[in-house]
């Protein structure tokens, strides 16, 4: 199967549900994907927004996660590891699933600690077709610790290092292959808090110029650094995924989120990244995590992630 440019008139899209928050320090992201399929916002459902966009739409559920039955212990790190493990691979396998039948995966989280067993079935799909995939990453966090340098052992600040090879054995070999991402095919947009041992890892591993810290979007522009973080991904053959946390949007447009971090960005400015990167294509799949409905305002952040969606797969304003 070709994966090249644009989806051609025969766009299809699976949606796939992510219920799991064990992988964050607060409870409440496991209803992201509930709450964004039967959120109505302009009077429509998400996937009726997409089917409007010209797509056809399967909906593929959720993914049968399965919650700990257990109290994490005070020392223990990563938190839940053999849980997120098993996890990780359900995820891997449905998205396979969506990508063998030519369909791009509209990922719903969940933490972002999915983007492990996600991505891994995103990479094995195309390592099967002998090829590399890239990842734009969203986020007010790296996500870029080990077990040996998070503050907390919450899982979703480690998925980025997962990916790239680093961490734990049973995270980093899911699909029994690592690393899942090559850095010079990874970019990162939105960043501005970093834990130390994340500073070190990003600039050992030379990818200072592939990541877009909020600092520089300042300087930049969201415009300039966005297609700069496509031009790094689209390195890929294969093309690239995005992976958004919500918490890249600054609290005032999206307080539902359970890290959030002041000075990020605004609402337009979230809508005009993902504008320019379905206007470039080659995006492979979708995903937005760390919706938290139980921390959310009058539903704005639900709102927000479902038209944020509808962005990246197409839509404008005219």
């Amino acid at each position: 199967m070709s994966f090249t440019g644009k989806p051609g008139k025969d766009k299809k899209v699976g949606i796939l549900g992510v219920p799991l928050g064990f992988g964050a320090g607060k409870t409440g992201n496991e209803l992201g994907a509930s709450v964004l399929r039967l959120a109505k916002f302009r009077d429509k459902y998400l996937c009726d927004h997409i089917h409007d966009l010209g797509y056809e739409v399967k909906d593929y559920g959720d993914v049968n996660i399965s919650r700990p039955n257990r109290s994490a212990a005070v020392c223990e790190n990563p938190r839940f590891l053999p849980e997120m493990t098993i996890a990780g691979q359900l995820m891997a396998d449905s998205v396979k699933e969506i990508l063998r039948n030519g369909e791009i995966p509209v990922i719903l989280g969940g933490d972002h600690s999915i983007a492990i067993g996600t991505f891994s079935g995103i990479s094995s799909f195309f390592r099967e077709q002998e090829t590399d995939v890239g990842m734009i990453w969203f986020d007010a966090h790296a996500d870029i610790n080990t077990h040996e340098t998070s503050p907390t052992g919450n899982i979703h600040g480690m998925p980025l290092a997962a990916i790239l090879g680093y961490g734990k054995e049973e995270l980093v070999n899911i699909e029994g292959f690592a690393p899942k991402l090559k850095p010079q095919y990874c970019a990162h947009v939105g960043a501005r808090d970093l834990d130390y041992g994340e500073q070190k890892r990003i600039h050992e591993l030379g990818l200072r110029e592939n990541f877009f810290t909020m600092s520089d979007i300042d300087r930049r522009g969201m415009l300039a650094c966005v297609k700069d973080a496509v031009i790094i991904a689209s390195r890929a053959p294969g093309g690239f995924a995005v992976t958004f946390d919500i918490d890249m949007i600054d609290p005032t447009f999206a307080p539902g989120s359970g890290t959030l971090v002041r000075g990020g960005t605004t609402y337009r400015e979230a809508h005009l990244a993902l504008e320019i990167i379905a206007e470039h294509g080659g995006m492979r799949a979708f995903e937005i995590v760390e919706v938290n409905p139980m921390l959310d305002q009058s539903n704005i952040t639900v709102e927000l992630a479902g038209e944020l969606i509808l962005s990246a797969l197409g839509k404008t304003i005219l």
